[in-house]
């Protein structure tokens, strides 16, 4: 009866009046700010600092020694995200997925959710079986920060112009840097003599030996890669290596796969560098280096390695390039 009462009474009465009897209206999961993607930095980031983008986030999220800002929060989690931190992207999934103060998108969340689980953060891992695998473009904070440019610009400078015969400026392609100290002689001189035949750079292969496995022809990684080049059994299988702890075999697998890699990411070492460390499939999936910390590192210290070197001649008949190639984010590439 008193249900039938108060319709009457809305029936009958002004909007005025109808205003005082209505309960007061509670706030829904529609009005919670969306945070905005932060700017590109001005310069190269260290680990350093993204973990300090993840602590004070962290702190603004639980309001811990300071007040609770929910969207500074996520802004400095998407910072840390783009850098590759698994615990910030974790983090910024779980804000997006449970309104911790942020709109809800659980489109976004799966994205960040599955890049943290492929650097083997468990509790991701755990959601994102739940929730199935993204799909779509990656988010902004997943996307390759534009301050890759800086970076690269740090580690391999922009090579002197020279005058052709025309009397046109030509770039000139940096200079190979100066051997490893401890590379063996004896490797050195093979890789010299070899990596002509698929078409590389001796300095570019050294450089990728002394990264992979700093020249122990005996390594042996958590993930079972081997040898030199650090091949995992099924590239060593792809690229016809049967017995990868032989150096020989596994220097000319691993070049192999790096000459397909190349023709694959038409010459782009930092891309070619990227899917050695992480995996052509990632590489494609983030359209540019993917946001995990360790490739990351990895690619900035191949093109140091290798004296800045961040294109490469490739041939086109070893394999078709990437169908992502015109989506690729690749801040540190001129035209």
């Amino acid at each position: 009866m008193a249900a039938h009462a108060l319709a009457l009474a809305l029936v009958l009465l002004p909007s005025a009046a109808q205003a005082q009897l209505l309960p007061p209206t509670l706030p829904t999961l529609d009005g919670l700010p969306r945070p905005s993607a932060p700017p590109p930095e001005k310069g190269p980031v260290v680990p350093a600092r993204v973990e300090r983008w993840r602590q004070e986030a962290k702190a603004l999220e639980f309001g811990e020694g300071m007040p609770r800002d929910p969207v500074r929060a996520a802004e400095l989690y998407c910072r840390a995200a783009r850098h590759g931190d698994a615990e910030s992207q974790y983090s910024l999934a779980w804000m997006m997925t449970n309104s911790r103060g942020i709109e809800r998108n659980e489109a976004e969340a799966a994205h960040l959710f599955a890049a943290a689980a492929e650097q083997g953060y468990v509790q991701a891992s755990n959601i994102l079986a739940r929730m199935g695998q993204p799909l779509g473009a990656p988010p902004l904070c997943l996307r390759p920060p534009e301050e890759d440019r800086a970076v690269a610009a740090a580690v391999a400078p922009a090579p002197p112009a020279r005058p052709t015969v025309a009397g046109q400026a030509a770039m000139q392609r940096p200079s190979p840097p100066p051997l490893p100290r401890h590379a063996p002689e004896a490797l050195v001189r093979y890789v010299q003599l070899a990596a002509p035949e698929y078409q590389l750079e001796p300095h570019l292969v050294l450089a990728f030996i002394a990264t992979e496995s700093n020249f122990d022809a005996a390594a042996l990684s958590p993930k079972n890669a081997q040898g030199l080049m650090q091949l995992i059994p099924d590239t060593a299988a792809r690229f016809g290596v049967r017995n990868a702890m032989d150096p020989v075999q596994n220097v000319r697998g691993g070049m192999a796969y790096l000459r397909w890699l190349l023709a694959y990411y038409e010459g782009d070492v930092v891309l070619a560098a990227a899917a050695y460390n992480a995996g052509e499939g990632a590489v494609d999936r983030y359209r540019g280096v993917p946001p995990y910390a360790e490739t990351r590192q990895y690619v900035w210290k191949i093109v140091q390695a290798a004296g800045g070197l961040m294109r490469h001649g490739f041939d086109a008949k070893v394999t078709k390039p990437s169908d992502k190639m015109p989506l690729m984010n690749r801040p540190w590439h001129v035209r």
